[in-house]
């Protein structure tokens, strides 16, 4: 058995009383776009993401190379882990 175990009712209502009400205006919005534009706010947020990444990884690592730092945030959004090719460390 993995320990995994159905969420109670009371769970669930406690997840969901922490989500921010929904944007009906903006869910409408969306819908009315073609799919390809219905992505474009996503991949705004992506990239905003993986700014804020790049920079918190930056303070923390300043000896890294942009290309390094770059690495350091996919491996961070990356949930399979590559194992390093024989012969390497």
């Amino acid at each position: 058995m993995d320990g995994k175990r159905p969420l109670t009712k009371d769970e669930i209502a406690e997840i969901v009383r922490g989500l921010d009400p929904i944007d009906w205006v903006q869910v409408k919005l969306l819908a009315n776009l073609r799919p390809g534009r219905r992505i474009v706010p996503m991949l705004h947020a992506r990239a905003f993401l993986m700014a804020g990444l790049r920079g918190t990884f930056k303070r923390r690592y300043p000896e890294l190379s942009i290309s390094q730092l770059n690495m350091k945030v996919l491996e961070h959004l990356t949930p399979v882990r590559m194992e390093k090719p024989h012969g390497r460390h």
